[in-house]
């Protein structure tokens, strides 16, 4: 069973992983998360003593306090002097102490109302329900956390219920926190900022508060609502770590949190700034969903089963085993300036060269001739793209291509039609002038009238047009927010915007589901579980220079599956560097994503364009590979990267170096989880290694001299009967 109900403990297992919750005297207590545990007797018990300083709840019980107790969850006001996990304004006060009160397991996934969850069948998971109660304050708590059949994986998320006669105010409910015993801590988080997402940072926890969050009312460039817990000695290959994930893409808050006894508590959740909300009298709150991943075998397997529990439980299904087409983007070609013929003449070339989908970026709709204008007019600009949509999608699609679009649904220019006739539809303050970014300003999804005017457009759109692909744009973060006619009700906006969000997202990926949604925040700037749950990919980063992308590909690689991540081939010098690269090197490190294009491919020489037409031709005989085996961090440093794919009986191996080097020794690459008996024969050639000397021995990387080069092996495991 995968939730055991003993006495007054309740064991999780998941696969190679084990939560053991307590019930004492009403409190509720963690005694244990980690590698599987069948049977427990308490072996690491808190022993109570009379801390200093440390209230006690019972006078007569003074070696037991609130304060040295590791818990489920961190209540204010009754002695827990560490960062609390809930605070409730009620009456006059916003001390709680809620208590046990009784038990549920049942089968399936309980779901997050109105936010991003997981799915499985009944089979595939059990949920246990713990309710909780404050006798006092009139509420009630529901704490819900699912196992997952055969994934070291647990969901969780908490539920308020206002069961008084008097509205309450939430100023803080975290989704999930953790009290763990003494040790020495580490924890990575993927930081960074536009055009440098998701760069690793690996801190040493000490006495103290360590936060991590965003208050722009999205995830962000700089922060992800994701971190892993570990041990100084947890490498790639060996060692625990513990990842926490939240299925949420608005401000957010992950902390942890050193006492003077050296224990840690790890919480995460919607970040208290900028936020509260109101529950009259039997309405409830729930918070977003938040994803624990465990490995006892290192780092690399710690992104694996985050991958596969991603691609299984959270990524619409019907595009979890579906390959990616390889696709060509218009941005970096034309930025604004194009018309019909200029896009047939990119079509025309990318048919030639084997490339499967043509996407129309931003510019064809409105007056939209830079970015000063127009978002909000979403109607076709006919005279710019010399005829009707239609027409444009028939002839791109005659040429054998699926036809995309770059749409920006949250935005709005303060010169459009829609912002002239609905300026009360903008996120602002009452009696303040705009605060601009890219010259436009956001919708106040938190209007019901805003998202069903979006819906009622975007499902025409789709409707009305034959298209097979979404690029989803976000390029600001909220400010002014002030649209609330109270302090509270203000202050409850950027979360009701989510929620809006959410709720047009979940719409149009329901009533379209053949369509591929890809999230875009000026790339990497809403890349959380959240916007995976409905758009199965991601544009990673608005940065295309390939030596750039080896640092952000290799930090979405820690939780994120690579089938979500979109990687682009684009000009020289970068646009957005100037630097110069290989075209060779560009396409290596785009294939460790999902390949595209994003360049005139008729500026390119013709020796250039057949070697695109080479990439494309070799990417689809390794896609699957790819975006569907399994990856391994083989080598980072600031001047190599190697990545591993295995995929049955293939391995593909990519290494990049990035500046040559002269009388050095050329680097041996190690690769992993090979059978050491099966032998590999390198693809096109007679070279044939076995598994144990490619894993132990290594393999010599023999790069050609020159900055950024790259080398991509493909190994074939041979057959017995061969």
């Amino acid at each position: 069973m995968p939730i055991i109900k003993s006495e007054q403990q309740f064991y999780l297992h998941a696969d190679n992983l084990t939560m053991i919750i307590e019930e004492a005297d009403g409190y509720l207590f963690l005694k244990y998360i980690g590698r599987q545990v069948k049977q427990y007797h308490g072996s690491n018990a808190v022993i109570l003593k009379d801390h200093a300083f440390s209230g006690n709840p019972n006078p007569h019980q003074r070696e037991f306090s609130m304060d040295t107790q590791r818990l489920l969850i961190g209540q204010h006001g009754l002695g827990d002097f560490r960062q609390p996990s809930i605070r409730i304004q009620h009456t006059n006060n916003e001390t709680t102490d809620f208590r046990y009160e009784s038990y549920e397991i049942t089968p399936g996934v309980i779901t997050a109302q109105g936010l991003p969850s997981p799915y499985a069948s009944p089979e595939e998971a059990t949920t246990l329900t713990l309710t909780l109660r404050d006798q006092v304050a009139h509420l009630m708590l529901k704490l819900y956390y699912t196992v997952y059949e055969n994934s070291a994986t647990i969901t969780t998320f908490t539920q308020l219920i206002n069961s008084s006669a008097e509205d309450v105010v939430v100023h803080r409910l975290q989704s999930v926190m953790l009290d763990l015993p003494t040790d020495n801590y580490d924890v990575i988080t993927f930081q960074g900022a536009y055009a440098r997402e998701k760069t690793v940072r690996r801190h040493t926890i000490d006495q103290g508060i360590f936060i991590v969050g965003s208050n722009r009312g999205a995830s962000g460039h700089g922060q992800t609502p994701a971190g892993i817990i570990t041990h100084p000695t947890t490498t790639d290959d060996f060692g625990e770590a513990l990842s926490i994930q939240l299925m949420y893409s608005g401000n957010f808050e992950f902390g942890c949190q050193q006492n003077q006894l050296n224990e840690l508590r790890v919480s995460m959740g919607i970040a208290a700034d900028n936020f509260m909300w109101q529950l009259k009298p039997q309405e409830s709150f729930d918070t977003p969903v938040a994803v624990l991943n465990f490995s006892y075998q290192g780092l690399n397997k710690l992104s694996q089963t985050s991958h596969v529990f991603i691609r299984q439980h959270i990524m619409p299904a019907n595009f979890a085993n579906q390959e990616r087409p390889i696709l060509i983007n218009n941005w970096e070609a034309t930025y604004f300036d194009f018309n019909r013929d200029k896009l047939l003449a990119i079509a025309d070339k990318a048919s030639e060269l084997g490339i499967e989908l043509f996407v129309l970026d931003d510019g064809w709709f409105g007056q939209r001739h830079d970015d000063n204008s127009s978002l909000g007019d979403w109607y076709v600009n006919e005279a710019k793209i010399q005829g009707s949509l239609s027409e444009l999608i028939a002839q791109i699609k005659s040429r054998g291509l699926k036809f995309g679009i770059w749409i920006e649904p949250e935005m709005i220019s303060e010169n459009s039609d829609l912002y002239r006739k609905h300026p009360d539809w903008v996120i602002q303050l009452p009696n303040r002038e705009h605060t601009y970014s890219r010259n436009q300003l956001v919708l106040n999804y938190a209007n019901p009238e805003v998202v069903e005017y979006m819906r009622y457009l975007f499902d025409g759109l789709l409707m009305d047009y034959d298209i097979d692909y979404v690029k989803w744009d976000m390029n600001r973060n909220m400010t002014n927010i002030g649209n609330g006619a109270d302090y509270t009700q203000t202050m409850m906006q950027s979360h009701q915007y989510m929620l809006g969000l959410y709720d047009l997202m979940a719409y149009l990926t329901t009533k379209h589901p053949e369509v591929l949604f890809e999230s875009c925040s000026g790339g990497g700037g809403r890349n959380d579980l959240g916007m995976m749950r409905y758009f199965p990919q991601v544009w990673a980063s608005d940065n295309t220079d390939a030596v750039s992308r080896l640092d952000i590909q290799h930090g979405s690689s820690y939780l994120h599956p690579v089938i979500s991540m979109g990687a682009h081939v684009s000009a020289v010098p970068n646009h957005q560097l100037n630097r110069v690269t290989d075209l060779k090197t560009r396409g290596d490190v785009a294939m460790m994503g999902n390949l595209g294009y994003e360049l005139d491919l008729n500026d390119l020489s013709q020796a250039e364009q057949q070697q695109v037409k080479d990439q494309v031709t070799r990417y689809k005989t390794i896609r699957s590979m790819v975006q569907l085996g399994q990856q391994y961090r083989v080598m980072h440093t600031a001047n190599e990267t190697a990545v591993q794919f295995k995929y049955g009986d293939q391995v593909l191996l990519t290494y990049v170096k990035v500046l040559s080097s002269h009388e050095e020794m050329e680097t041996i690459v190690r690769l992993k989880d090979l059978e050491e008996e099966a032998l590999y024969r390198v693809e096109d050639s007679s070279e044939v290694y076995s598994g144990a000397e490619l894993m132990y021995a290594g393999l010599t990387m023999d790069v050609a001299k020159g900055d950024f080069k790259s080398i991509q092996i493909l190994m074939t495991k041979v057959r017995e009967d061969h």
